[in-house]
């Protein structure tokens, strides 16, 4: 006996997306609140963040893309963390203009802490889910987003 598989509807992907929002609202919130000991909010954790996991210095628009904001508004939080002394800017050997963004001792301090709250934080929500729970959202978030980022025809 064969299942014929259901194709989503609009509501279906509408309310998936509206979901995706009010989690984005939450981590934004709780984020901001969990790392504002430290000096930071989500927006400048996040910018950090993607500096730290970048095997070598990047430019600003290298990345807005890998945070996937604009490179508007990650050269703006990076001017400030750049004031508060957490992230330096550096020449860069291969475009003379775009200059590297790189973090200061003081920015991986604060990373770290934050970091830690993260991991602290995480580990009570993550125990609720079991892993392939976990691996099938994250495809579908994945295969959601390149969805709706690619042209259909």
């Amino acid at each position: 006996m064969e299942v014929c598989k259901v194709t989503a509807s609009v509501d279906d992907l509408g309310g998936l997306i509206l979901e995706v929002f009010r989690l984005n609202g939450c981590l934004i919130a709780e984020g901001d609140r969990k790392v504002a000991p430290f000096g930071l909010s989500s927006a400048r954790w996040q910018v950090l963040g993607a500096v730290d996991r970048s095997s070598e210095a990047q430019t600003v628009s290298q990345l807005a893309r890998e945070a996937g904001v604009s490179r508007q508004a990650v050269q703006r939080i990076a001017n400030t963390l750049i004031d508060d002394g957490l992230l330096e800017m550096a020449d860069n050997p291969r475009d003379r203009r775009a200059q590297l963004v790189k973090m200061t001792e003081k920015g991986q301090a604060a990373y770290a802490k934050a970091d830690s709250i993260r991991r602290e934080w995480l580990k009570d929500v993550a125990k609720h889910f079991d892993r392939e729970e976990m691996e099938r959202a994250a495809k579908l978030l994945a295969k959601a987003r390149f969805l709706l980022s690619s042209p259909l025809s």
